[in-house]
Order: C-alpha cells, then structure tokens, then sequence
C-alpha cells in the first residue's frame, strides 16, 4: 500500500465514521427513541450514546486534518496550488469542527447537567439544540462528501 493510498483509506474511514454516525443518529436513533421511550430514558440514551459516539468523532477530528493535509501536499504540492473544491472541503471541515466543539463543550454538558438534576424539559432544550447543531453538521458532511466525489473541475 502506497502513503497516499493509506492515507486516503484512512480519511475516507474517519469521514464515514462521522458522517455515518450523524446519519444514524439523526434518521434511525432519533425517531425510534421518540417512538418509544419517555423523556428521562430518552435523554439518558442520548447522553450515553453521545459520550460513546464522541469518542469516534475526536478520532476522527484528528485524523481528517493529518490525513488531509498529508494527501494534500503529497497530490498538490504547496497548498495554494490546490484546486478550489479542496479549500472548501478544508474550510467546511472547520466549520464542522467549530459545531462539533459547540456540542461538546457547551451543550453536553448543558444536558447532563439537567439530567443529574432531573430536570427534564431543560434536558429537552438542551437535546434540541444537540440536534440542530448535529442536523447542520450532517447536511455540511454530505455536501463535503459529495464535493469530493464529484472533484469539480474549478
């Protein structure tokens, strides 16, 4: 296996943990839970899934940059001479960092907080905007995704 063959493997690998993850969580997890679970588990599955689910999304957080920008300049060369679909693929990516730390160190902790103390329509509030932010981040993954499947020619 050539360095960039590895590298790609293991960048579209972390992509389709993360993305993926959102995919399942936001169109399979999510309305299931709703369907059967009341308030108090719902949030504690949330809770639970998410501290499961980070820990595969801060893999990821590190591995997409070093993949990329190993690709990068092993494809490329110096980094502006790069096409334009790989610069927005970059700057999508830290936008999905900036929401992803959003959740982490902001809202998560907002939610565990309401569901220590039993606080559940604060817990929903939190969850809600959770889901927002992961809504977001999922539509800006597929876009990314789609950008590098189609390597547009500008």
């Amino acid at each position: 296996m050539t360095p960039f063959a590895m590298l790609y493997a293991l960048h579209v690998l972390a992509a389709t943990m993360w993305v993926g993850g959102m995919f399942f969580a936001w169109m399979v997890l999510r309305p299931a839970a709703v369907a059967v679970l009341q308030a108090p588990e719902r949030l504690r599955l949330w809770a639970d899934v998410f501290r499961r689910f980070f820990v595969w999304v801060w893999v990821a957080v590190l591995v997409l940059p070093i993949s990329g920008i190993g690709m990068w300049h092993m494809r490329f060369g110096p980094l502006e001479s790069a096409p334009r679909y790989v610069h927005i693929m970059a700057g999508l990516y830290l936008v999905m960092l900036a929401l992803f730390l959003r959740i982490q160190l902001l809202q998560l902790p907002a939610l565990k907080r309401a569901i220590e103390g039993e606080q559940w329509p604060a817990g929903g509030a939190a969850l809600g905007k959770i889901r927002r932010l992961v809504g977001v981040n999922l539509i800006l993954g597929l876009l990314v995704i789609a950008l590098a499947s189609a390597r547009p020619l500008f």
